[in-house]
């Protein structure tokens, strides 16, 4: 899952987007409205974190705009405005959440997982390839009735995997989806991260290389290494 941070604190960005790096999420940071709206132009995110209050305006009137051109994306407000009417108006725009500052980051890092989940609703909460059961309310992983356990990271990829499973599901996307702006795109971390579900995964394998695309979850039988 990927998430936005809109935040002109550079030490409280910091200290956000860490907190929900080290829970497993994608995190992309900017600073100010006009890279907000760069960054969901081209990137599709589960869930943004707005400061209300920034040097390029009330992140409540960006948000209006977004609502009223049809995006969907859930929206957390993060601010020191703790008025009822400033959460009402929050809310008003199509804000999804609003938590006041100062506020307890494992409280944020729960609010912003439920945010994700929401967006991600229409996802089946267990995904089934052969003897492999993909828990994803739980964030745990059986093959042939035993736990493995993965790192969140590695969840994050099966997980991409199994939504597409049988299809190949190209390199670039797992690094957009699974990864952040801090990802060298250029350098191994997926194919290292695959050989290490592979291993995780055991025999049959499940995990196979699409040469010049990327990587499929599939029985061997439907699969290709």
């Amino acid at each position: 899952m990927r998430v936005l941070v809109v935040e002109d604190d550079g030490d409280l960005r910091f200290a956000v987007s860490a907190a929900l790096r080290s829970e497993g999420l994608a995190v992309d940071e900017v600073a100010d409205l006009p890279a907000a709206d760069e960054a969901l132009f081209v990137t599709g995110y589960d869930c943004v974190v707005f400061d209300r209050t920034l040097p390029s305006g009330d992140a409540i009137d960006y948000v209006d705009k977004l609502r009223r051109a049809g995006r969907t994306v859930p929206v957390l407000f993060l601010t020191a405005r703790d008025t009822v009417a400033d959460r009402v108006a929050g809310f008003a725009v199509g804000g999804d959440d609003y938590l006041v500052k100062p506020f307890a980051v494992p409280e944020l890092v729960a609010r912003v997982h439920n945010l994700c989940r929401r967006s991600g609703a229409a996802r089946p909460p267990v995904r089934r390839i052969a003897d492999l059961e993909i828990d994803t309310a739980r964030r745990q992983v059986h093959r042939g009735g035993v736990l493995l356990i993965l790192t969140r990271k590695e969840f994050a990829v099966l997980e991409l995997l199994a939504a597409r499973a049988d299809q190949a599901v190209p390199r670039a996307e797992l690094i957009e989806k699974c990864w952040d702006e801090m990802a060298e795109p250029s350098s191994n971390v997926v194919e290292v991260l695959v050989s290490q579900l592979r291993r995780k995964l055991g025999d049959p394998p499940l995990i196979h290389t699409v040469r010049g695309v990327g990587y499929r979850l599939a029985p061997l039988t439907t699969g290709r290494a």
